[in-house]
């Protein structure tokens, strides 16, 4: 269990409905016992007295306090969350305490009742555990929960207090990708990536003449019978290439979309041992550092579940959100974009302008049935992508699995041949 916040305390016991009543038959029936002299009458009124006089002899000193916490801080778009809910108390009675959490619109009961009934004995810690299944992906909210305590046989309750809400980041699951593609530009030290440089690599390169240091199982004995001299077989080094993940921020619809999409090419490219980079496209400029393996790749998840749209100001161009975005370089470039703002085109026409190796990826491809105007829209948005691919600007459409391979390899040819 996660270390658990500060105790929540209730505070001041008041009267419930229950010993009001009792106090108003306790007092109006002697009277009316006296008032008709009827003893019969006074003896109705003993059982309420002195029940409720025995009940508050035992009233209680303290009052009780709770904690919520988390068995795990980040848990699997998908799985159970454990919420824990810890009460004790500070009287030398029995406290009855209603529980009744309130959780986010995203997180749904797995198992326990909505409503939990606890008695929190004297000197325990009494404690209460919910499950809730994360329906999305994001940073939810767990709680608050607010607890009622019943002392006194029901005759005193406390003011219904709050234990504050706990965080979980629900991370997001990565959609299903796999590339067999080569990148361009691999200048990293190791990898799985042909490189333009030579060195220790499976890929041929040519033949060339023996130097010190070369190992004798590189030498290529046809060439040097031929030759009369010692010749070797020269090959291309692996290397690890650099890649970048932005994704546009500035709308919130296609959001969930890009996030997976993103999860899912960070999956894959740290477990090669590429350097991915993850930054939003957006008016906060947030950036995952570089990083490579299966701790960074926890790492960019526990990151995309803070994403949230955020267009910022609408004058804002595209060109000053990724001046801070993107470091020099030559590595590729995803951009995760639904194509619906013009800092988007900007954006992408900057990219293109630079030279870099860069796929577009369109989060919103799917076309929806509507009316003429809809449908005038997916023809203007067609055109739209049209002109980028005309200005060099390869779009696709995420598709998940093999869905990029054919660009890819267009872009590694491309940038081959510079």
């Amino acid at each position: 269990m996660s270390s658990g916040p500060t105790p929540t305390r209730a505070g001041g016991w008041t009267p419930t409905p229950a010993l009001r009543r009792a106090s108003v038959i306790g007092g109006v029936l002697p009277i009316a016992a006296l008032v008709l002299g009827r003893a019969d009458i006074l003896l109705l009124a003993v059982p309420f007295v002195i029940g409720a006089v025995a009940s508050l002899l035992r009233r209680p000193e303290g009052d009780p306090a709770g904690t919520l916490t988390l068995a795990n801080p980040s848990v699997l778009e998908g799985e159970v969350v454990d919420a824990q809910v810890t009460v004790s108390g500070h009287s030398q009675v029995p406290v009855h305490c209603l529980l009744t959490p309130r959780t986010a619109p995203f997180l749904e009961p797995a198992y326990g009742s909505r409503h939990r009934t606890v008695v929190v004995r004297p000197g325990r810690l009494t404690k209460v555990t919910w499950g809730y299944t994360t329906k999305t992906w994001g940073m939810l909210e767990v709680g608050p929960v607010h607890v009622t305590a019943f002392a006194c046989d029901g005759l005193l309750e406390q003011r219904e207090f709050r234990i504050p809400v706990a965080r979980v980041a629900a991370l997001p699951h990565p959609d299903s990708f796999e590339s067999r593609t080569q990148l361009p530009n691999a200048n990293g030290l190791s990898g799985v990536h042909r490189s333009r440089r030579p060195g220790e690599g499976g890929e041929l390169a040519g033949v060339r003449r023996f130097q010190a240091g070369d190992r004798l199982r590189r030498i290529d004995w046809r060439t040097t019978v031929r030759t009369g001299e010692t010749y070797v077989n020269a090959t291309l080094s692996e290397r690890d290439a650099e890649v970048t993940i932005i994704i546009d921020v500035l709308h919130e619809p296609p959001l969930g979309t890009a996030v997976r999409a993103a999860a899912a090419i960070a999956a894959h490219y740290t477990g090669k041992g590429d350097r991915v980079t993850i930054v939003e496209f957006g008016s906060l400029r947030r950036k995952l550092r570089p990083g490579t393996g299966r701790r960074h790749y926890l790492a960019a998840l526990e990151w995309l579940a803070s994403v949230r749209a955020n267009g910022g100001a609408s004058d804002e161009s595209g060109e000053r959100m990724l001046s801070a975005a993107l470091a020099p370089g030559r590595g590729l470039v995803f951009m995760l974009t639904p194509l619906l703002d013009q800092r988007s085109v900007t954006g992408l026409a900057r990219l293109a302008m630079s030279r870099r190796s860069l796929v577009a990826v369109d989060t919103l491809h799917e076309e929806h049935g509507g009316g003429l105007p809809e449908r005038l829209w997916w023809l203007e948005r067609d055109n739209f992508i049209a002109s980028l691919r005309d200005a060099g600007v390869p779009v696709e459409p995420w598709r998940e699995s093999g869905s990029l391979d054919l660009v890819l390899r267009d872009v590694a040819r491309m940038e081959m041949s510079r």
